[in-house]
């Protein structure tokens, strides 16, 4: 090793290394960085620490951004003694020991408050969460839960009712400098990062300082190991380990994103259409899920103003079957390009609801006679299909003035073809054939 350049673990501690995310883990609010909509003067959960008392909450947010951190400072906070728990590794048995625990610390020579930190606490299921509730009834503990998922799905209602949900975010790119700068006076002094690998880190990173920090010390052995102390992108781009981007393929980002997907779709922009399709795969989504989407895509916001829409949707979709990936995406990514740029149309869509909700409210009505099937003779004595008009017999093959609803049932109007793309032809058609059916009446 050069002795010119520091030891990263020389103020470890000999007997065990303590990885870098753990030595910068913030000690004070001051020290946190980030999550200013929640810890900047006047906001919640700053006026939460300075109300001199803890209450439950539920943390929610991505990885790395804070919330094991913000319990930590809380129960430092409150002189609170702070249990923590991994619903990932425990069950019963750690809650029961954790309750026992915080009864001990209750009836001690000095007691104190408990706080009980349970990470990822969508991973218990509703009776584990619910062996809880009596004991932050009885002001046992303090609950405080992190979890990556949305609470109103995966938190008991009874257990999120008796605590506050503060939303995390994502670090910005300001964040991640912030927390470089920080690494490098406190830890990496004798490494030089350029603007390249400042901007290389935190594009990596993606949001998550837990991440970024594991970065920046993968950086730092690799320059040690290499004899380097000038940081680059491209020294990144070859010595670092990377893993895929921020996505969960079930959970709250990856609806928040083919909703961005699907809406980008909608408002006719190209570029933003692609930027998610991408980000999507790039995060490991299925391709086939992606291309059901957007065959739905064209039905339900293209519909009848371009019909080529709906080929070309089902033929991305086929063209990914047979290719598969990375081949077959380049079939969706023009076919949402396609959707983006077509005219758009939610007329067919809008009157399917319209009628569907209409038949599940209304009463059962009677085929009029004239339309029914006559397949006997018994039934043509009885009347079926008598006075029908075969529209191809008629003026333009139409039959002005004929009726196909039920009986007394007045014409809805559900499907008004919009004025663009083919829908606008639609449009003038269905007009002349009302004005049809208005000079048939007059006669």
């Amino acid at each position: 090793m050069n002795p010119q350049q520091p030891d990263l673990l020389s103020s470890a501690p000999s007997t065990s290394y303590v990885p870098l995310a753990e030595r910068l883990r913030p000690q004070s609010l001051a020290e946190v960085i980030g999550q200013q909509h929640l810890l900047g003067p006047g906001m919640p959960l700053r006026l939460a620490f300075e109300s001199g008392r803890p209450h439950s909450c539920i943390l929610w947010g991505p990885p790395g951004v804070g919330k094991t951190t913000i319990a930590r400072l809380m129960a430092k906070a409150f002189d609170a003694h702070f249990i923590t728990i991994s619903a990932v590794l425990g069950g019963v048995k750690e809650i029961r020991e954790a309750v026992e625990q915080a009864e001990a610390v209750r009836r001690g020579l000095h007691p104190q408050p408990t706080i009980l930190f349970v990470d990822e606490v969508h991973r218990f299921n509703k009776s584990q969460q619910d062996a809880f509730l009596p004991h932050v009834e009885s002001g046992l503990f303090t609950f405080i839960g992190a979890t990556t998922e949305n609470p109103s799905f995966e938190v008991n209602s009874a257990l999120l009712s008796r605590a506050q949900v503060y939303v995390l975010k994502a670090f910005q790119e300001a964040d991640a400098r912030q927390l470089i700068e920080r690494a490098h006076t406190l830890a990496l002094q004798h490494l030089d990062f350029d603007e390249g690998a400042i901007q290389t880190l935190a594009g990596y990173a993606d949001g998550d300082a837990r991440r970024l920090l594991n970065l920046l010390e993968q950086s730092a052995m690799a320059a040690q190991a290499s004899g380097v102390q000038a940081i680059d992108a491209a020294f990144l781009q070859q010595a670092l380990t990377l893993n895929a981007r921020r996505f969960d393929k079930g959970g709250d980002h990856f609806y928040d994103q083919i909703s961005a997907l699907h809406k980008s779709v909608r408002g006719s922009n190209p570029d933003a259409a692609l930027y998610w399709l991408c980000r999507m795969l790039d995060g490991g989504a299925d391709a086939r899920y992606l291309s059901r989407r957007v065959v739905r895509m064209a039905w339900e916001d293209i519909g009848l103003a371009d019909p080529r829409a709906l080929q070309i949707a089902n033929d991305a979709a086929t063209t990914y079957e047979r290719l598969g990936s990375p081949e077959g995406e380049l079939a969706l990514a023009q076919a949402v390009i396609y959707l983006a740029v077509a005219p758009k149309s939610n007329a067919g869509y809008l009157a399917y609801k319209q009628a569907k909700a209409f038949i599940e409210k209304d009463r059962s009505r009677e085929v009029p006679v004239h339309l029914r099937n006559a397949p006997t003779q018994l039934m043509q004595e009885l009347g079926h299909g008598k006075a029908y008009r075969y529209a191809h017999d008629e003026p333009e093959a139409y039959a002005a003035g004929e009726t196909y609803l039920p009986d007394g049932m007045a014409p809805p109007g559900w499907y008004q073809p919009v004025p663009r793309g083919l829908e606008l032809k639609v449009g003038e058609k269905l007009a002349h054939l009302r004005r049809l059916d208005e000079a048939a009446g007059q006669k």
